[in-house]
């Protein structure tokens, strides 16, 4: 790759390509599972599926708003983690204060506990990365 004269990190280098690897990972992860609950068991609890479809689908989001870098790839970005943390942090304390709302998990119950909480954590690191790299695309 070319030397940008830059020595900031962009939201596509360093540290920012392993968080795209961590979305696209739990983009496949949530697709195919909300895919899978969608096709075979809706009925059994529509809600907890579709906020599965969701996160999966601001994951992938995310993910692209991250690699592409620029101004409106963080803004893209910025908005899909900041929903996400809302999202999870919500559905975490719903899931956990009246488990009966989600008669099956989504990968966001408990605080992502099904998933190892790296639902709670990446849209924080997703979050410190952009600030990180806020000097970047000016």
């Amino acid at each position: 790759m070319a030397d940008t004269g830059t020595s900031a990190p962009t939201t596509n280098s360093g540290p920012g390509r392993l968080l795209i690897a961590v979305y696209i990972l739990f983009a496949i992860a949530a697709t195919s599972r909300a895919a899978l609950q969608l096709a075979t068991r809706f009925d059994e609890a529509p809600v907890a599926y579709l906020l599965s479809a969701l996160a999966a689908l601001i994951y992938i989001v995310a993910a692209v708003g991250l690699a592409r870098a620029g101004h409106a790839g963080r803004r893209v970005a910025l908005a899909c983690c900041s929903v996400e943390l809302v999202g999870v942090l919500g559905v975490g304390v719903l899931s956990l204060a009246d488990p009966e709302l989600f008669p099956d998990e989504t990968v966001w119950s408990g605080f992502g506990s099904g998933y190892g909480y790296i639902p709670l954590v990446l849209p924080v690191l997703g979050l410190l990365w952009l600030w990180r790299t806020r000097h970047t695309t000016r």
